[in-house]
This record gives structure tokens, C-alpha cells and sequence, in this order.
């Protein structure tokens, strides 16, 4: 457990080849509040769409708290070269005995079809094999995102099946997809 909570502590930066993964910050709080209004955005994710920058700065807190106690949690998804957040992409749990984690991402609807979210979640698999040594990393999307299974399975993660009403979700209970990859299979 002090492995990962020093990790998460001090969370490294990744850099690909557009992005930079990076801690979050209070700072990215006008960056997070322009893509995290938007309805579309947060339709399938957890949080509620952003009403005021004060929700995002909440958001950012609650990041940074996470941080502080060496929880597992998100990197700021930054383009290379403006530096402004356009999304999250992390970890959402970690089983100690298991060696497995589930990752989730939000992305701001600016960016979408553009390999964006493809490549900042191939890093953050990376991370999680070879930094934390995980064996399996999971994933899952409302059935109705399919574009959300087509960037898991763009970086190697298989389908599994559909758990029903797995979530609740703005109301509702929703089926999601679940994907997952493990160390042993291939990295695409």
C-alpha cells in the first residue's frame, strides 16, 4: 500500500507525443469549467455537468486531496504545446491483492475523434503495467457511448461483457461495457 501511496502522492509526469499528463491544479480550474459545462461531456461520466467555475475548483480539491493522501486518482490531460487541460484520465480503484485497477477519462468534446483520448489512455496503461505493476486494468462505458469502447479497444483492452444496470447514472441505472487488458496481452 506505501508503494502506490507514494506514487500517487507525488504523481510523475507522462509526455507522448501531444499530450502531457500532469497532476491536477487549482490552476486548471477555467481550463476544466470550459469543457466540463458542457452537457455532452458529462453525460457519461459520474460528475455532474459544471454549473459555475466554483464546481471545478470543488472538482480540482477534491483531486488534490487525493493526491495528498496518496490515493489512486486522474492526471490533467494537457496539449504540449498551450499547456491547457482538455480532459482527466486515471484511476478510478486499485485491488492490492489482486494487482488490478480500473482507469476512467472525460475529454473535452473539442478533442474528440482526434486520438486524443487513444493516446493519453495507452500512457496511463503503460504506467500502470510498468510503473505499478498491475496485471489487469479495466475499463467501462454505458452501452450507449460506444465511442468511448472504441478507445479502449484502440489500445488493446478486449470486451468482456455487459453487466446490466451496473450504474446510476443522472437518474437512471445503465448497462456499461466492460473491457479490460492484461500485462500478458498485447500493447497496441
Amino acid at each position: 500500500m506505501q508503494f502506490f501511496q507514494g506514487i500517487f502522492s507525488h504523481l510523475p509526469t507522462i509526455e507522448t507525443e501531444r499530450l502531457i499528463l500532469r497532476p491536477m491544479r487549482m490552476r486548471d480550474a477555467q481550463d476544466l469549467f470550459a469543457y466540463a459545462r458542457d452537457p455532452q461531456v458529462s453525460r457519461h461520466v459520474l460528475w455532474d455537468t459544471h454549473t459555475s467555475i466554483a464546481d471545478s475548483r470543488q472538482f480540482l480539491r477534491g483531486a488534490i486531496r487525493q493526491y495528498r493522501k496518496g490515493q489512486p486518482g486522474s492526471f490533467a490531460i494537457t496539449l504540449k504545446d498551450s499547456g491547457r487541460m482538455i480532459g482527466t484520465v486515471g484511476f478510478m480503484w486499485i485491488n492490492l491483492d489482486y494487482h488490478s485497477a480500473e482507469v476512467g477519462y472525460s475529454l473535452s468534446r473539442d478533442y474528440w475523434n482526434q486520438g486524443i483520448m487513444t493516446e493519453a489512455l495507452r500512457a496511463v496503461v503503460a504506467f500502470g503495467f510498468d510503473t505499478l505493476r498491475l496485471n489487469r486494468i479495466e475499463a467501462q462505458h454505458e452501452t450507449d457511448n460506444p465511442a468511448s469502447g472504441r478507445v479502449m479497444a484502440h489500445v488493446g483492452m478486449q470486451f468482456e461483457g455487459v453487466l446490466r444496470q451496473r450504474l446510476k447514472n443522472k437518474g437512471r441505472f445503465v448497462d456499461v461495457a466492460l473491457y479490460a487488458i492484461l500485462r500478458s496481452d498485447p500493447r497496441l
